[in-house]
């Protein structure tokens, strides 16, 4: 059984899309928070930058509790050359 030498951090897939969560996400809050009336009014009388801001919020932030809850272990010796 091959020994783990740490774990993937910053390279996990996970962290990445939640950044990438996390940014949008950010951008459709500040967005759907300056919205006017009639941008609301557009999108039958729902909030729907705000509201999905948030979701993309709320997933970003559960993918980073998943990655460091459950982080992947890296085999010891997968990126060492062959001699």
């Amino acid at each position: 059984m091959a020994k783990t030498s740490g774990t993937a951090g910053a390279f996990d897939i996970r962290t990445v899309i939640a950044l990438l969560f996390g940014i949008f996400g950010a951008v459709l809050v500040v967005v759907g928070a300056t919205d006017g009336a009639d941008e609301i009014t557009k999108s039958a009388d729902i909030n729907i930058n705000l509201y999905s801001g948030i979701g993309m919020l709320v997933f970003a932030a559960a993918l980073v509790v998943w990655a460091r809850l459950r982080p992947i272990a890296v085999p010891a010796g997968s990126d060492a050359p062959e001699a």
